[in-house]
């Protein structure tokens, strides 16, 4: 990318939440090690305190759920307009889309249809190989340049004709530090006096509320057909954990709750066995070594869009490693009693637990990238749009 302008080239970001403002980040400091260079658009706190002065505050877009969207509708279309505006008043040498591709997508196409000679990058993929593949071909036309987060993503933008796709790898594996554990953290079964077994809701207040009510039930029916005594962890986020906390307080079984990213990542790299709503926390866990069920119940609307669903399976280490090793529980399927059918032999020194494990152990070299970080990939990425 040019950098003839004094103060070096001019990225103009945009994320839409707070994972992509970690992304977003983690990138504008990969950029300034590589040289000199200049920030606009919308972001965090995490992309301020690399330098961006966010055109509004976050929270204005960071909305989750189809009735939060409508909503807060006015404002984020009021958004949309406010940020493809600042960038066509800027001189920026390229734009970053980061994630939330209902907000960051509708930006593109109309900075593309008004100035179609800006490199667009977009930064992680939506899920094309899973639904609404057609998406990835209408990409081409205002995507010069996807950045992938998973290794299979190239392949499946390339086979659904989408736009050129590079895997720049996804940020858990730079912190394996923090997933894997140190000698004596994990102690083995045969060692340990009770098995930990972590429970893991979601991060969504409506996943949460669908998920908890079966958990609680799931819990007694382990104790009862568990062969030593079980130890129940729940690490919950932040603005979910006064509804946990309400409605854990009328279990039979209580797991005892967590709050925090150091107190989440030592108790995954304590815990035996998971039981795991649908999502990146599966992955966290699979590259920490713990055996899980995944389990997921959708409203009504999002059971229907499962019909169009493309992939038969929804867990990331499926996915990556082209087996089905995780067992999912979805919708009508996740039940208490399938729930706990499915564990159980995950508490024990079975055949299901050591696939798993062994799986799990081959993931590493399934997303390894080299000696670069995935943020440094994506940096080279960005400065070389107009090289």
């Amino acid at each position: 990318m040019s950098d003839r302008r004094e103060g070096g080239p001019h990225v103009f970001l945009v994320a839409g939440e707070e994972s992509g403002d970690q992304l977003g980040a983690r990138l504008m400091r990969s950029l300034k090690e590589r040289g000199p260079v200049r920030f606009s658009g919308v972001g965090g706190e995490a992309m301020a305190r690399e330098g961006l002065a966010s055109l509004f505050p976050l929270s204005d877009i960071a909305v989750m759920g189809f009735v939060a969207v409508i909503a807060r509708l006015r404002t984020i279309v009021r958004r949309v307009h406010e940020t493809v505006a600042a960038v066509l008043a800027s001189d920026a040498d390229v734009l970053v889309i980061i994630d939330s591709p209902d907000f960051t997508h509708a930006v593109a196409k109309r900075v593309r249809a008004a100035r179609p000679g800006l490199p667009i990058v977009d930064y992680v993929s939506p899920s094309v190989w899973a639904w609404r593949p057609g998406r990835a071909r209408k990409m081409r036309g205002y995507v010069d340049h996807l950045l992938a987060l998973l290794p299979f993503e190239p392949d499946a933008h390339k086979r659904l004709g989408g736009p050129p796709c590079s895997y720049v790898g996804h940020p858990l594996i730079e912190r394996y530090e923090v997933l894997r554990p140190a000698a004596g953290e994990r102690l083995p079964l045969a060692e340990a006096g009770e098995i930990e077994v972590l429970v893991l809701p979601g991060s969504r207040r409506s996943e949460v509320s669908r998920l908890l009510p079966v958990f609680g039930e799931t819990l007694p029916l382990v104790v009862a057909g568990a062969s030593r005594p079980v130890r129940f962890v729940l690490p919950a986020v932040a603005h979910v954990a006064p509804l946990i906390r309400e409605a854990v307080a009328h279990w039979p079984v209580k797991p005892e709750i967590v709050e925090g990213e150091a107190a989440k990542y030592a108790s995954f790299r304590r815990a035996h066995a998971a039981i795991a709503a649908s999502g990146t926390v599966t992955l966290e866990l699979a590259l920490s070594g713990v055996p899980m069920v995944v389990a997921y119940k959708m409203s009504w609307l999002e059971s229907q869009v499962r019909h169009f669903l493309t992939v038969t399976t929804v867990t990331y280490a499926n996915l990556i490693l082209g087996e089905h090793v995780v067992p999912e529980r979805l919708q009508w399927d996740c039940t208490p009693e399938k729930l706990a059918g499915t564990l159980l032999p995950l508490l024990d020194d079975t055949p299901e637990r050591a696939r798993q494990i062994a799986a799990f152990a081959r993931l590493e070299g399934a997303m390894a990238i080299g000696d670069d970080t995935p943020s440094e990939r994506a940096a080279r990425i960005v400065l070389g749009m107009n090289a």
